[in-house]
């Protein structure tokens, strides 16, 4: 079998065998397979596509290229949970301890910020003494004592999958379904779980721009693992505006603590308790879901679950207990609106940018986060304000950042005489029974 071969069979349109797959995989895993002739395949598959099973069959290949988790000592149905990257996506740091406190084992694996969208390790990190680096032996016990774990990924985790994106990212074959679905569910895949929750965000914030783009991404996804045999349900949620409040690492643990106290953004409540939701149902947990997710809010069971997993992990619980214990930014400036009327656009992409602007994310690889930095809104689309009213508020413990992040910022709001169309939170739902659209 040649390399070479393989990529003049699908320049043509042809589809690979399973083994020719493999073989595809493991070379470039091991380094068999130059990067220039990996480049080729991927610029075919981006030109021809694969089908369903050439699709399974690369993500299984990816998902076994290196360790995989085996969660089979912890009881019950194990719920993992993928958001394809957000701007004020905390949504795991709620959903999570709302999910567990109702039964279901959380054993979650979550990466680091990645460009304008934040990372959950990096916000779980702003608490101090918590870790999120466990051995696979650790991680399980640490579930199966406390019902909940979230740790980051694994080095070996999947290793095609780490080379192909860089590869990717350099070659200009980011923008096939194919691969993008391959890629995300490669991980989910090799970190155990028995079912799959998705939520595939639209929007100027994510990086499908279009709901046709995002429910066609999400359905590759949800044919993958039912492929592989994992129940998958995707939720498509609107990200044309970020998600709750805060931008940043800290002041979004500080917003979900607030959301699981009852006392958060309404549209980051909704999300996560439709997220929750659809975690209790591939759970198999019996009963109104949407109610059930809302009374462990309301109880305080879902914050005492959050309570109990940072001190699992070596956190400080009292941070959670009295989130104003978190260290300040330095520095702060208010933004100002620049006209009266209302909000009619606020970009998402270009609020997360300018929180990395700030320090809250990384601009280059390597980088230190602050922990502090951000932006607090106190304006969103569709209010009415005058000019000269703060509409938000950004953070820093380098003040020589605030100039260019709050210009960057201030490009982000766009005023109209008339208020704007509102839009869903939620679009659609997509499982193996196909897609249901949501009223708004």
């Amino acid at each position: 079998m040649r390399i070479y071969d393989l990529i003049q069979k699908k320049k043509t349109g042809q589809e690979l065998t399973t083994e020719e797959i493999k073989f595809v995989v493991s070379g470039f895993t091991c380094g068999d397979i130059p990067d220039y002739q990996m480049s080729a395949l991927l610029m075919a598959i981006c030109l021809k596509g694969m089908t369903k099973r050439e699709t399974a069959d690369l993500t299984l290949a990816m998902a076994y290229s290196g360790d995989v988790t085996d969660l089979s000592r912890i009881p019950g149905i194990k719920v993992d949970k993928h958001s394809t990257g957000g701007v004020g996506d905390k949504t795991t740091l709620i959903i999570s301890p709302i999910v567990a406190s109702l039964g279901v084992p959380i054993a979650k694996m979550s990466g680091r910020g990645l460009g304008h969208t934040g990372g959950t390790v990096d916000k779980l990190e702003s608490i101090p003494g918590l870790k999120t680096a466990f051995s696979a032996e650790d991680f399980v016990d640490t579930v199966i004592k406390h019902g909940i774990c979230v740790a980051g990924q694994s080095g070996n985790l999947a290793p095609a999958d780490k080379k192909m994106y860089a590869l990717r990212d350099v070659t200009a074959t980011i923008d096939s379904i194919p691969l993008i679905a391959a890629s995300i569910m490669s991980k989910k895949i090799a970190a155990g779980a028995d079912c799959i929750l998705l939520d595939v965000k639209t929007g100027s914030g994510a990086f499908m721009k279009t709901l046709d783009d995002s429910i066609a991404l999400a359905k590759a996804m949800v044919e993958i693992g039912e492929a592989v045999g994992r129940q998958t349900i995707a939720l498509i949620t609107d990200m044309e505006i970020p998600l709750g409040n805060n931008i940043g690492n800290s002041l979004e643990i500080i917003e979900a603590v607030n959301t699981l106290n009852g006392k958060g953004p309404k549209d980051l409540y909704d999300v996560c308790v439709e997220l929750a939701a659809v975690m209790l149902e591939l759970g198999g947990i019996s009963g109104d879901h949407k109610n059930l997710a809302a009374r462990a809010v309301a109880s305080g069971k879902a914050l005492e679950s959050l309570c109990v997993m940072v001190k699992a992990q070596g956190g400080d619980e009292s941070y959670i207990r009295d989130t104003g214990k978190f260290s300040k930014a330095a520095y702060c400036m208010e933004l100002e609106a620049g006209a009266d009327g209302y909000i009619s656009r606020l970009d998402a992409e270009g609020c997360g940018i300018a929180s990395v602007m700030l320090g809250g994310g990384r601009e280059k690889a390597g980088e230190t986060v602050d922990f502090a930095a951000g932006i607090v809104f106190a304006k969103k689309a569709g209010d009415y304000v005058r000019a000269g009213e703060t509409v938000a508020t950004m953070y820093s413990n380098v003040k020589e950042k605030m100039h260019d992040a709050s210009e960057r910022l201030r490009s982000c709001f766009e005023y109209s005489e008339t208020a704007p169309v509102s839009k869903p939170l939620i679009y659609a739902k997509v499982s193996k029974s196909g897609v249901e659209m949501y009223s708004r």
